[in-house]
């Protein structure tokens, strides 16, 4: 794993060998060199991370611009904590599968971390999950991963954590333009132009992806219906960045982006189009204060369609056509940070956020067409204030406290059926608006415990409130019919860690531990198995699965993450990591045999290796190792996922004059990465090897 910095921490799990071991090491390789950098995710200001309670994965520039991942997503996995709902990366999922899960805490489409780009959410308003694909990998500066924290200052998503991507700055030239083109008819430019405009320069931005793609079943198991996972991407970007006189700084974004994809059969596909435009403000009122506010505004549209295939996968059958998806989203945000002459930090700030969507499909498929349409959706809202005190308890020791208050409130719940010949009405359901509020505290304390060891504890209490997609569309996805729920509670999470960092000269070791309690969590609940007819269900067949979701009792989860990086010359950087962890059902009056079941899609460890060499100036090699440990596919812990072993490579080459090429092989060994077990033994694949080359310039 390759991390510019992060904190550490232990949890309450039995680990004397491993402590004892740390805290020896500066005595045995004595003083060490010391490294601050700055985060600003935790406590939305600038924080010097060596007084950062929390744990901080800082992934540098370096990740996405030299190693080889091709989207964001795929260059995050270097840190063993992060993973997507399935194990592909967004180059081929299906979008509402491209939920985050941060140390087995959040593993569904809908997420449980919120994702940020420059301080703006990305998480879809309606389903949480998170469009890649939408960041061009040539604009990213880095991003830093709070695991386990954030949810006092962000609220309602951060329940598992906080990922923040940041763009890189004004532009360091006047133009850019990135080319590449590799296997499965696989092509992707950028291209960047600056240009001065008032007291600013306006950046535009414009990146265009298309593949041809690969099978997403098993090679052994494919059928007649089964095709190439298509898609392709494109987005416009307008950023002007400036100063607003002497004391105010402006950076105003406007975006549109767009994507098709092919979902594995020629029936299947989606498409997305959506538009954002914000403005951040930022400036000093005093000597010793900072201030930022944030607007944007969202609007978006997609649709998306679903098949049954039969067994011998020669045949597949429409199941649902959700025709449009539109949803919008509104969001102001304001805080001001300011530090006093004994160097305690204090931050105050609000925000406001509201949510609306609606899904429209036709469904019912019967005599050769569609005989219902479905109109669901709702509204949301979550305004919030936060303050947070950073107190310095002595020359080496930081404590930080928290809190947040929220009231959220979720209104103009529907659900309408309707005959789709003529249109007569057949049901219309009207949910009562529900509202509440949340306290989310947060504490901790950082300690410099010698010039090389410093040791870090904090807890934090956080919610989430089910999104508009759980609580109000239903959908079929091939012989699985999953029920929504209106009803859906809140979920609350206590969640701990505790842990240390130790450097000596280029080599930094990390042990840490964590530990959390997640209360009412929403998960996709199995009623009813195929064959049969079932009330709510209708008919399933053979291998089909009902389910609703569902509140269940508690899930706990706790566990280990160790690593090392080390570079013992300037040509040569090594790094390793490791993540042990248990996450297990630990009540579920709902569905009493899920007690003590593993939670789906989160394997008991997963690991990871990289290697960079710089055998001159302008030559670079990076070899990268990950390994998860096997996993479940479904609650009743029946779909197996092996454990799967994956390397990749990338070299790099400057030209000189601002050119450089580059190429990269993903998955060199062409390993088969099961993502999905169906009941009827069908197993679904990530990505074979994939090799790309191409060329960038700056001018």
């Amino acid at each position: 794993m390759r991390r510019a910095a992060a904190g550490a921490y232990l949890c309450p799990v039995r680990l004397p060998r491993e402590i004892a071991f740390l805290l020896l090491l500066p005595a045995a390789f004595g003083q060490v060199q010391q490294m601050d950098p700055v985060t600003v995710s935790a406590t939305r200001a600038p924080t010097s991370l060596s007084q950062s309670a929390f744990t901080v994965e800082v992934v540098p520039e370096a990740a996405f611009d030299e190693g080889p991942a091709m989207s964001a997503d795929e260059a995050l996995q270097e840190v063993p904590d992060f993973s997507l709902f399935r194990r592909n990366s967004s180059m081929t999922a299906n979008p509402t599968s491209q939920g985050v899960s941060l140390r087995g805490l959040g593993p569904s489409g809908a997420s449980r971390s919120l994702v940020l780009l420059d301080g703006v959410p990305l998480n879809d308003p309606f389903g949480g999950w998170v469009p890649w694909s939408l960041v061009p990998m040539d604009s990213i500066a880095g991003a830093e991963i709070v695991p386990g924290g954030g949810a006092s200052a962000w609220g309602n998503e951060a329940l598992a954590g906080v990922i923040q991507i940041f763009s890189k700055p004004g532009p360091a030239a006047r133009g850019s333009a990135v080319a590449e083109a590799g296997d499965f008819d696989t092509r992707s430019a950028e291209l960047q132009a600056a240009y001065g405009l008032g007291p600013g320069v306006l950046e535009l931005r414009g990146q265009d992806f298309a593949t041809s793609g690969f099978g997403l079943i098993s090679p052994s198991q494919r059928g007649a219906v089964d095709v190439d996972a298509a898609s392709r991407h494109e987005s416009l970007q307008a950023r002007w960045e400036g100063s607003l006189g002497a004391a105010v700084q402006a950076l105003v974004t406007l975006r549109e982006y767009q994507e098709w994809r092919d979902n594995g059969t020629a029936y299947q596909q989606n498409r997305l189009n959506q538009q954002l435009a914000s403005a951040v403000l930022s400036g000093s009122a005093a000597p010793g204060e900072r201030w930022t506010a944030t607007a944007y505004v969202q609007a978006q549209s997609s649709s998306q369609t679903f098949s049954s295939v039969n067994a011998a996968r020669t045949a597949e059958t429409p199941a649902s056509d959700q025709f449009a998806v539109p949803a919008d989203a509104l969001g102001l945000e304001a805080s001001s940070t300011w530090t006093d002459s004994a160097g305690a930090q204090t931050t105050l700030g609000a925000d406001l956020r509201q949510v609306r969507g609606e899904t429209r499909e036709d469904f019912a498929y019967a005599s050769g067409s569609f005989t219902e349409q479905r109109d669901a959706g709702g509204r949301q809202a979550f305004a919030g204030m936060f303050a947070e005190r950073t107190q310095p308890l002595g020359p080496q020791l930081h404590a930080t406290a928290a809190v947040r208050l929220d009231r959220w409130e979720d209104s103009d719940g529907h659900m309408r059926l309707s005959q789709l010949a003529g249109g007569a009405p057949l049901s219309s359901q009207a949910y009562p608006t529900r509202a509440g509020s949340e306290l989310s505290p947060s504490a901790g304390l950082a300690w410099q415990a010698s010039g090389g060891l410093e040791l870090h504890l904090a807890a934090q209490h956080a919610f989430r409130q089910p999104t508009l997609n759980e609580l109000y569309r239903p959908f079929r996805q091939g012989t699985t019919v999953t029920e929504a729920n209106p009803e859906l509670s809140t979920e609350h999470a206590d969640s701990a860690q505790l842990g240390a960092t130790w450097r000596r000269g280029t080599l930094r070791a990390t042990l840490e531990g964590f530990a959390a309690r997640l209360e009412d969590p929403v998960s996709n609940v199995t009623l009813v198995q195929g064959p049969g007819t079932f009330p709510t269900f209708g008919y399933l067949p053979s291998g089909g699965v009902g389910q609703e979701r569902l509140n269940l009792g508690r899930v706990d989860t706790r566990g280990v993450q160790m690593g090392a990086d080390w570079t013992p010359a300037g040509a040569v950087s090594l790094g390793v990591s490791a993540l042990g962890e248990n996450a297990t059902v630990a009540e579920a009056s709902v569905a009493p045999e899920l007690v003590g079941k593993r939670v789906p899609e989160v394997p008991r460890w997963n690991a990871a290796a990289f290697l960079t060499w710089r055998p001159d100036k302008d030559v670079s090699l990076t070899l990268r190792v990950r390994r998860s440990g096997s996993e479940f596919d479904d609650d009743l812990n029946q779909l197996l996922l092996a454990a799967a072993t994956v390397a990749d490579a990338s070299l790099r080459v400057a030209l000189g004059h601002g050119a450089e090429a580059f190429a990269t092989v993903d998955n060199l060994g062409n390993a088969q990465v099961q993502t999905a077990h169906s009941t009827l033994g069908v197993y679904s694949t990530g990505a074979p090897r994939l090799a790309s080359a191409g060329l960038r310039a700056r001018w």
